[in-house]
């Protein structure tokens, strides 16, 4: 909460005009294109974290494919992952998230800017549903981001188990999956301290159709968890 108000302390006369503009997005998404969306939530990401002493250390961003149709897996750790992708993936993206968030103010505001599908865990049928939609658009181009874990790790850096369900849209749209491993993403929000922080985002090689078609969803899920540890291990501070 502190590093929030710190957030909102230095870019006090922006915030408002944002707001505005965020919201007035949000409540017009097809007005503009999905590129428009997305560089109006850079722009809040840098600023915010500029404000917030968080500076982001991306590497690998060489390994995301320049041809569009792509889905990141990462580990996650709060509330404050994407925000920390967003600042560094130079490709638009959208995610899907749980139900749980989607009436938590600004990330309301974001996830419709993104037209993020809110997944339902306990509804068999809209979660099927989910999985056939995001396969489709990612099959026309659109690049989505899936948390394999289902929920935020608990143990800081130290992933929990990635579960096969949530990499069937991936084998349906047949498309490269992107491990990202995220480190020390949980501080920002979850710690109660405004010092500067410095979240490192690591966008691993891809796994293309070729790689993985012939593995179960739980093996893949098995070695994209087990190349985020290997990274998260090798650079922990």
């Amino acid at each position: 909460m502190k590093r929030i108000l710190l957030m909102v302390f230095r870019n006090i006369f922006l915030v408002p005009f944002m707001w505005i503009k965020l919201c007035y997005h949000a409540h017009h998404v097809d007005k503009y294109e999905e590129k428009e969306h997305y560089k109006m939530l850079q722009f809040i990401c840098h600023r915010a974290n500029k404000g917030g002493n968080v500076t982001i250390d991306a590497h690998g961003l060489e390994n995301i494919p320049k041809e569009q149709g792509f889905m990141f897996f990462p580990n996650h750790q709060g509330l404050y992952d994407v925000l920390a992708i967003v600042d560094v993936c130079p490709y638009p993206f959208s995610v899907v998230a749980k139900k749980e968030v989607s009436n938590i103010q600004f990330l309301k505001q974001v996830f419709a800017c993104m037209q993020a599908y809110m997944l339902d865990r306990e509804d068999v049928r809209q979660a099927m549903q989910v999985i056939i939609d995001v396969a489709n658009e990612v099959k026309k181009g659109r690049n989505y981001l899936i948390f394999a874990e289902g929920t935020r790790s608990k143990n800081g850096n130290h992933p929990g188990d990635f579960k096969g369900g949530s990499f069937k849209a991936a084998t349906k749209a047949q498309c490269p999956i992107i491990p990202v491993a995220l480190i020390d993403s949980f501080k920002p929000f979850d710690t109660n301290s405004i010092s500067p922080v410095t979240v490192q985002v690591h966008f691993l090689e891809p796994l293309y159709y070729e790689d993985y078609k012939d593995m179960k969803t739980k093996e893949i899920a098995a070695l994209v968890k087990q190349r985020i540890e290997q990274t998260i291990n090798a650079n922990i501070l």
